[in-house]
């Protein structure tokens, strides 16, 4: 237990990054998880490209706000890449409605 007041500050703060991480961490969790599950019902044709970017998106903006190191980024994304080549899905991009817009 904190005995000084900034130590009971830090305590707060720490918890509340702590909530913060794992929130963005498990959100991760649940595109990877997903993309697993669609490879398994045969599903990925349809949403590979969408998971992919909506993976990519989350990592690097994790990386960015310092929750995750850059090279755990990057075997995150490889390995969510290599899956779903192993499948056989070819990952169209993902086009947002901003780039269907200016068409």
């Amino acid at each position: 237990m904190p005995n000084r007041k900034a130590q009971e500050k830090h305590l707060k703060q720490t918890k509340k990054r702590t909530e913060r991480n794992s929130l963005v961490k498990r959100s991760i969790k649940e595109i990877i998880k997903s993309g697993q599950k669609a490879v398994a019902a045969g599903e990925i044709d349809k949403k590979a490209g969408e998971l992919t970017h909506k993976l990519q998106k989350t990592v690097d903006k994790a990386v960015r706000a310092g929750i995750l190191k850059a090279n755990t980024a990057d075997r995150k994304k490889v390995r969510f890449a290599k899956m779903i080549k192993k499948s056989g899905a070819k990952p169209t991009p993902a086009v947002s409605q901003k780039n269907e817009e200016k068409k």
